[in-house]
């Protein structure tokens, strides 16, 4: 009975050590892992301004990015006050990079020729709002920051 027992309890213990051993895992195998699941065209977190900086949820983040930039835009150029001879009601482009040290920049424009036809300077006025804009945090992915690039629409309406 004591070696039946015995045989029993070393049985067990000889199984159940060949699920104790660990297979070793090379660091090629975890960042390939990784970049199969890493969402290379998502931030954690979008590039914020000062007041923009606290928000949590991330559309929440982007709708306060995009608004703040599209007001800035927006009181630039009506400071401007530019005068045209045919009414306008167009939407151009404006592709704004932000780097990675949160210096913003226009990568490129999408504008409507009969829109540079009215507004031959449009594209200088857009450059020097996007010189002043105010301090911008950049983007982050995994608590890197990192450069992203927005197709930011700029509605033209002149009479």
């Amino acid at each position: 009975m004591k070696k039946i027992v015995l045989f029993v309890f070393i049985s067990f213990f000889l199984s159940s050590c060949e699920e104790l051993t660990t297979r070793k895992i090379s660091s090629e195998e975890i960042l390939i892992e990784e970049t199969r699941d890493f969402n290379w065209h998502e931030v954690d977190n979008y590039p914020a301004f000062a007041e923009c900086r606290n928000i949590t949820r991330v559309e929440a983040a982007k709708a306060c990015f995009g608004n703040k930039v599209s007001q800035y835009f927006y009181s630039r150029l009506e400071a401007k006050q530019p005068v045209v001879t045919e009414a306008l009601d167009d939407t151009l482009y404006l592709y704004l990079k932000i780097s990675e040290k949160g210096t913003p920049a226009i990568d490129s424009m999408e504008i409507d020729s009969l829109v540079l036809d009215q507004l031959p300077e449009i594209r200088t006025w857009l450059s020097q709002s996007v010189d002043s804009l105010p301090k911008i945090y950049p983007a982050t992915k995994r608590g890197i920051p990192v450069k992203t690039t927005f197709r930011m629409p700029v509605v033209i309406k002149a009479e």
